[in-house]
């Protein structure tokens, strides 16, 4: 097994599909209220997550692409809540693979913290496409020469950038 989980002939290595969690495979928007007060409630918001319905749109394409890509998944959401997101990936029947997710206390941008999370990754594997939400992730990864696919089937909201580019929450 590679790092990845994915098993290779003679050593070698699937191509990887970068995926985030947030907006592409989970709906958030029954948590979003938790972030629209002020000072916004990340414990809660975070907790709610566990009740996210998932997004078929983000879950056919993750299992098209789990057929021939090791999945990686990348996600803004805080360490903290590595247990809760696995148990939702694996109760919605989406592959594990590997999980990075950004340390309880990295407040960088996502556009930031996955660029760089991205850049390490891309040292070792072949990074066959990335599929995010956030247009100014999509924007910078695809100025930066990755295969990006934007999500676009859930409308993105002021509430997640702030969440996001300005506060560094997810």
């Amino acid at each position: 097994m590679d790092e990845a989980g994915g098993a290779g002939e003679a050593g070698a290595q699937r191509p990887v599909a970068v995926i985030d969690v947030d907006g592409v495979v989970a709906d958030v928007r029954h948590r979003l209220g938790f972030l629209r007060q002020r000072p916004g409630d990340w414990n809660a918001f975070f907790a709610a997550a566990t009740a996210d319905p998932p997004l078929p749109q983000g879950v056919d394409l993750v299992l098209g692409l789990a057929a021939d890509h090791d999945v990686i998944w990348l996600t803004g959401r805080p360490e903290r809540s590595r247990a809760d997101t696995e148990r939702w990936l694996t109760a919605h029947g989406l592959p594990i693979g590997m999980l990075r997710m950004r340390p309880d206390d990295d407040h960088r941008s996502a556009r930031v913290f996955k660029r760089a999370e991205l850049r390490r990754l891309g040292r070792t594997r072949q990074v066959a496409v990335v599929v995010d939400d956030d247009p100014a992730v999509v924007t910078l990864l695809q100025d930066d020469g990755w295969p990006v696919v934007h999500a676009d089937w859930l409308p993105y909201e002021d509430t997640l950038k702030n969440a996001q580019e300005i506060e560094g929450r997810t």
